[in-house]
């Protein structure tokens, strides 16, 4: 896969591609990461690309001809076509599903907007998709473009080292992830859960499903609503909640 960035600091994004999982996908080929500056596509000695907004009020805005030229160019510089996605407070909001949809794209083009944002008339003809990482205001988007760099690098076959890493994560099926635990068994903090040491798979698998479901339950209920309970995570998730509720009266008595 490859990703351009079109970004005012392309040094942002030297770190966060030496690191970790994107780092390993593009030391292994699996990512191509590429930047590129707006004002290297400027034609004025001052290299300006941006401008007061028509309408009065504070801030500046990102003019349309130096974006509109850079994106033709960036374009250009591979055969695989690309989707444009404008990372904005204004857009769709960033989930899994999304996601896994953009990490199998061969080329995305991440347009990283500054001061009040983008001329909209650019956003209208060129974007063709608006992303948002949460309902609050960065300083430009390179670190929305980071999250996203991540989240669909981590993706790519063979970025992680176990593949099943990612489809046990977070949203993947609707649902939180369950808590995990490492060694030591016995802490000052507590002990790791009997059953994770049992050796019992299928007990395992029902305790962790307990718990994502019960996570989910405490902490964003609004997902439950999205999807469809079986029967057995009905029951499971009842149980968890009997058992949070005594746990409760427990410590209140």
């Amino acid at each position: 896969m490859r990703i351009d960035v079109l970004t005012l600091f392309p040094d942002f994004f030297a770190a966060s591609a030496e690191v970790g999982v994107v780092g390993r996908a593009i030391r292994g080929g699996l990512l191509d990461l590429q930047c590129h500056n707006p004002r290297d596509f400027t034609v004025d000695k001052h290299r300006r690309v941006d401008d007061r907004t028509f309408g009065g009020g504070p801030g500046m805005v990102m003019q349309v001809e130096p974006l509109r030229a850079a994106l033709a160019e960036v374009r250009a510089m591979a055969a695989a076509p690309a989707l444009v996605v404008y990372l904005s407070p204004q857009g769709e909001r960033l989930t899994q599903r999304r996601v896994r949809l953009l990490a199998g794209l061969p080329r995305l083009l991440l347009l990283c907007g500054r001061y009040e944002g983008v001329d909209e008339r650019l956003v209208t003809r060129e974007v063709d998709l608006e992303l948002s990482i949460g309902d609050y205001v960065l300083s430009g988007g390179e670190l929305a473009a980071a999250v996203l760099i991540d989240a669909v690098g981590r993706l790519q076959e063979g970025a992680l080292n176990r593949s099943e890493s990612a489809s046990q994560d977070s949203f993947e099926d609707g649902l939180l992830d369950c808590p995990h635990y490492s060694r030591p068994e016995q802490d000052a903090y507590g002990a790791v859960p009997e059953v994770l040491m049992s050796g019992d798979h299928r007990a395992i698998q029902r305790w962790r499903r307990q718990q994502s479901l019960g996570r989910t339950w405490l902490r964003r209920p609004d997902l439950l609503s999205r999807i469809t309970l079986s029967g057995e995570d009905r029951r499971l998730l009842e149980e968890f909640r009997l058992q949070w509720a005594e746990q409760k009266n427990a410590v209140r008595s």
